[in-house]
Formats: C-alpha cells, structure tokens, sequence
C-alpha cells in the first residue's frame, strides 16, 4: 500500500480532544492515579466514525466503565492501522474499503459499527459513465472504501485498473483536484462528496456501493494484540452508545454535528447512507454467523483486488466471542 510520509505525520499531529475522566481499576491498559484506564481513540470526521464516540462522551459512558478516553482525527482506515501498529493509538474506526487490513493480521476488529452505501465513483460533467472513464485520469485514496468502489465500479463495468489512469490522493486533495478539474473522476466517499458537490455541482455519480449491492460493515478495531479487560470496556461503552444511537436518532445526528463542527443538516445528510443496526441485532448476527459472512464477503473481494493473498477465517481477526461477552448483556 502506498501512504504519504507526510500524511501519516500530519494525521498523527492533529491535536487530540480530552473526553471524560473515570475512576475506575482495570487490570491492563496504561492507567492514572485513580485507576482510570487511558486510551487514544481515532476516528474519521463523518457520522460514521464520529457518532458513537460522541455519544460516549455526552452520556457519560467513558467515565462509567472505568475509561478516559483522548480521540484524534484521521483521514482514512490505514493510517489509524498504521498507527495502532506503532502504538501511536489504541482503538479506530475503519470503513469497509480497509477491511483488508485486518484480515491480514495488522489490528482486530472488536466490534461492527454500522453498514454504509455512502461510497461513489463520480465524473466530470459530460462523462455519464464508468466507462467513459477509460484512459482518464482516476483519483483515489488508496486502501480505502474509495479505492473499493473503484474497484467494484470496473468490475462491473468488465474493465479494470489497467483501463484507467489511477492517481493516488488523499481525501482532501481529491476534492481540491476534481474541483479544480485536475482529475476526471474519483473514488470517494459522503459527506466529502458534499463539499465536491458545492464546488462542481455538474458532477456525475457513475457508480456507488447502493447500486452495485452487498454489505458493506464498518468497524471499530484495535491493535493485533488482544487486550481483553480493556477491551470488553470499550465494547461495553460502543454498545451502549450504539443503543442510544438506535433510541435516539435526531439527537445522535445532534451530538455528532458538535463534535464535527458541522450542521446538523449536513450530519443528518451523510446519515442517510447508513443503515444502523441495534446491539441486540449485532448480538445475533455475530453468534449466527452473519457479520463472519459479511466479513468473508469483503475478503474474497480484497483477494480478487490483489490486497489479500488468500481469504482468512473471519474469527481470525474479529473478536467475536469478545463481542457477544461484552456486548449481549
């Protein structure tokens, strides 16, 4: 995989956001003076990755089971993976385009957080299809859900990366370029696309994940090694969160906005390629099997991209049983 030095810098210079204090004992996990276990929390600025830790923070749940939590901002799934692997953080949230990565043993994924459709291949105006993307110049974040629906988009199409002319971008560069009419498509994802839209409002969406069909998990992960009493803490405090969020909608929307600095309106517009799921439902999919196929689903795609040598079993890196232990109370 290809990562910019200079990206991985700038996403662990952001500055971290202190949440709430605890004063419980924890057996691992670096802890303070009251026994309160600290941990850093990356995420990414969307409903998504943003929600529950919001949510965490507002009800009190971080200091409830013992924990003080500090969150960062990151641009993608990779470079939190990077990041846990050089314990410059402990927990993240990824997208579906970064499954790959745990499935080759970099992190854990100790809990699903919802299923996204939020993913687009668009065009300049004039191009109509992904086909017309053919000798075009592509940007993509590489290793991301961008990079998935590509990938997916092509295949559909009966083309592939050979087809088009890939460049590799960060997020952020993407929309600069396309607006600025430096790239003729892209693999991106909402609320980014928001933002492209306001400056190309011409824009054409030739591909997106709802179209092309399947399931599509988000994840919060850790790092490869299993630290089960802190973790079981942290699964404990997304399925809270995770239920509220389920209870509570309108205000989940509101508590994600304020993290982000964002309208409402904005929040509840990237909201609306998300289906989530209750904790209960999470409970029952795992135990029967269903979050193992979605799982097993994306990793026979990441083999067909060339990410993944050979499909793991799903229990090889989530934490399933961990999961229905702290989570189906």
């Amino acid at each position: 995989m290809s990562m910019s030095r200079r990206g991985f810098i700038s996403a662990l210079s952001v500055a971290s956001l202190s949440l709430s204090v605890a004063a419980c004992s924890s057996s691992d996990g670096d802890s303070d003076s009251g026994g309160t276990t600290k941990i850093r929390f990356g995420y990414i600025e969307d409903y998504n990755g943003a929600g529950l830790l919001a949510i965490a923070d507002a009800q009190g749940l971080w200091k409830k089971h013992g924990l003080s939590a500090s969150i960062k901002t990151f641009v993608n799934g990779p470079i939190q993976i990077q990041a846990l692997g050089t314990g410059n953080l402990d927990y993240g949230y990824i997208g579906p385009g970064a499954l790959w990565l745990p499935a080759t043993g970099k992190a854990k994924v100790i809990a699903i957080d919802t299923l996204t459709f939020a993913d687009r291949v668009i065009a300049q105006p004039g191009i109509t299809s992904v086909a017309g993307l053919k000798g075009k110049k592509v940007g993509v974040p590489e290793g991301t859900s961008g990079e998935m629906v590509l990938n997916l988009a092509l295949q559909k199409a009966g083309m592939t990366m050979s087809d088009i002319t890939k460049v590799a971008m960060e997020p952020a560069t993407i929309v600069s370029a396309f607006a600025s009419g430096q790239i003729d498509g892209a693999g991106i994802w909402y609320p980014l696309l928001d933002t492209i839209k306001e400056k190309v409002p011409g824009l054409v969406e030739v591909a997106s994940t709802q179209d092309i069909g399947g399931n599509f998990p988000t994840a919060f992960v850790s790092g490869a090694e299993v630290k089960s009493a802190t973790d079981e803490k942290v699964i404990k405090v997304l399925a809270e969160a995770n239920d509220w969020r389920s209870a509570h909608p309108d205000e989940s929307i509101a508590a994600a906005a304020k993290l982000l600095k964002v309208s409402e309106d904005k929040v509840k517009s990237d909201a609306s390629h998300v289906k989530t799921l209750t904790t209960a439902d999470l409970v029952a999919k795992t135990k029967d099997g269903t979050v193992a196929k979605w799982l097993d689903d994306m990793s026979d795609f990441f083999v067909g991209t060339g990410q993944l040598k050979k499909a793991p079993a799903a229990d090889s890196f989530y934490t399933a049983d961990l999961f229905t232990k702290a989570a189906g109370r």
